[in-house]
């Protein structure tokens, strides 16, 4: 996962992910730099998902964006 990449489409990837995660609100995906971690933790603790599966889920919807 590249942060500067995230950050620049972040309001892309935050639409994919509540498309995944429906229970996922904007105070959830909140994005402050360097604090990626705190993010996907976020995520996690909301879906009950793991790391890898959530940093997985934010590199798939990052591809979606550079394919197009």
């Amino acid at each position: 996962m590249n942060t500067t990449t995230l950050k620049g489409d972040w309001n892309v990837t935050k639409g994919k992910l509540k498309q995944k995660w429906a229970n996922l609100t904007d105070d959830d995906l909140m994005f402050v730099e360097g604090k990626t971690d705190e993010l996907i933790g976020r995520v996690q603790k909301r879906t009950g998902e793991s790391n890898e599966a959530v940093r997985q889920a934010i590199d798939e919807a990052q591809a979606d964006l550079a394919r197009h």
